[in-house]
């Protein structure tokens, strides 16, 4: 375990020793006041890259100089525009290539693998998801579940930490899962809880899920550019995240799709078809009976979102450069100091007015701190506010606080630390 220092010397420390500080740089950073705002926030939405006004002005020139005919001219022509995407993404989420699309917008994208990958029958038509999960994948499964003619409070399971926790214990999913498994059609989990912090153990749940004879999929919206993810290896069947938040891609950015490569040739999967996913060599031909196309592009509906999707770009770019591996090492150090300070804090002041609620162990969190608020939360929100630190309010009385290892640094999370103890 690296042992650290509360101290402003320490903090400045490690970021000289910092392999990842330049690319602060290559981020606009919120200013008040000609000042640095300390953004804490990234797992809300992600700063703008420098050059993502660049792409997007490209795309726009483009756009103005020829017409329609930049579906095929220019320097990143719109009908291919989404296969430059496959190789970053897929190393980004630990896929294959054609395993991966970037389309739509999360909630759609989760309405179409729901489509294909919830198949109830009169035995199995049960759903598995966390409880306290994001609204958005509670309504989705939901509807998919009356549109079954399933009522959910039935026929919806979710998941529960044990009495005076705050988050689940994997054993106890994976009991949970062994013990109903047989008549849960589908598990769909967030990657991680986007109020607590906790990132859930997804190669476990998935063994477990397909040992019992269930498909598994997640919500990664608070997992891509945060965890170290390896879809394919875990076996999940499909996964659905945004682009806004740790991967900076703006706000409403495009959204992307996983569907394991098992499902890659499979038409007669039942799915809401679109043009843009039929079999590509023969697309223009429009003809009738849909042919899918291989792998997850043949969830495609329509043709490339270019300005998101520019954005999206100049993101991307600058992951594929630092790569997971350095990303994550940064992001356990920097969650870590910030996880100290505040547990070291509280035990030299008696703090009793918030508490942690996001797991100690990094291999149980990303890079966010969730603080329960037990008195007065609004007003401590409210006050970090006005010393110039963003983070984020939930309610009913949680303040979630995201040091973001591209953007981020230990000096900042010292200081924020200052200001909710009230130096």
């Amino acid at each position: 375990m690296f042992h650290f220092e509360n101290s402003l010397v320490f903090a400045n420390h490690l970021d000289a020793e910092d392999t990842l500080k330049e690319y602060r740089s290559r981020f606009y950073i919120p200013q008040k006041d000609g000042k640095d705002l300390i953004y804490f926030c990234g797992n809300s939405l992600g700063l703008q890259p420098k050059k993502a006004k660049e792409y997007i002005d490209s795309e726009l020139e483009d756009w103005k100089e020829h017409g329609v005919e930049g579906h095929f001219v220019g320097k990143r022509p719109w009908f291919s525009y989404h296969t430059p995407f496959e190789q970053p993404v897929s190393r980004l989420v630990g896929a294959l290539p054609h395993e991966v699309v970037i389309m739509n917008s999360l909630t759609v994208n989760l309405h179409l693998m729901l489509i294909s990958f919830y198949r109830p029958t009169k035995e199995r038509h049960k759903i598995l998801i966390e409880g306290g999960a994001f609204p958005s994948d509670n309504y989705a499964v939901e509807s998919h579940l009356r549109n079954h003619g399933y009522n959910p409070d039935e026929a919806l399971i979710e998941l529960t930490p044990r009495a005076g926790e705050y988050t689940m214990r994997t054993e106890d999913i994976l009991d949970l899962i062994n013990k109903e498994g047989d008549s849960i059609a589908l598990i769909m989990l967030g990657g991680v809880n986007y109020y607590t912090g906790q990132a859930f153990d997804m190669e476990a749940i998935t063994k477990v899920g397909h040992q019992k004879g269930c498909l598994v999929g997640f919500d990664l919206a608070h997992a891509a550019g945060n965890l170290k993810l390896r879809l394919h290896d875990w076996g999940v069947d499909f996964a659905v995240w945004c682009s806004y938040k740790y991967l900076n891609s703006g706000p409403g950015g495009t959204s992307g799709a996983f569907v394991h490569e098992r499902w890659a040739n499979s038409p007669e999967i039942p799915r809401l078809a679109g043009w843009w996913g039929y079999e590509e060599s023969t697309r223009f031909k429009m003809e009738k009976g849909f042919k899918p196309s291989y792998g997850a592009s043949g969830w495609q509906l329509s043709n490339a979102q270019i300005l998101p999707m520019a954005a999206h770009l100049a993101s991307l770019e600058i992951f594929d450069e630092v790569g997971m591996d350095a990303l994550r090492a940064k992001s356990d150090l920097l969650t870590g100091f910030l996880d100290y300070l505040i547990r070291d804090n509280m035990q030299k002041h008696n703090e009793e007015s918030f508490t942690i609620i996001t797991p100690a162990a990094p291999k149980d969190r990303g890079a966010q701190i969730s603080l329960l608020a037990l008195k007065n939360g609004k007003e401590l929100f409210n006050k970090l506010t006005s010393k110039g630190i963003i983070a984020d309010w939930r309610e009913p009385n949680v303040i979630r606080v995201a040091p973001t290892p591209l953007y981020n640094t230990f000096e900042e999370v010292f200081r924020f630390v200052e200001v909710l103890f009230g130096k």
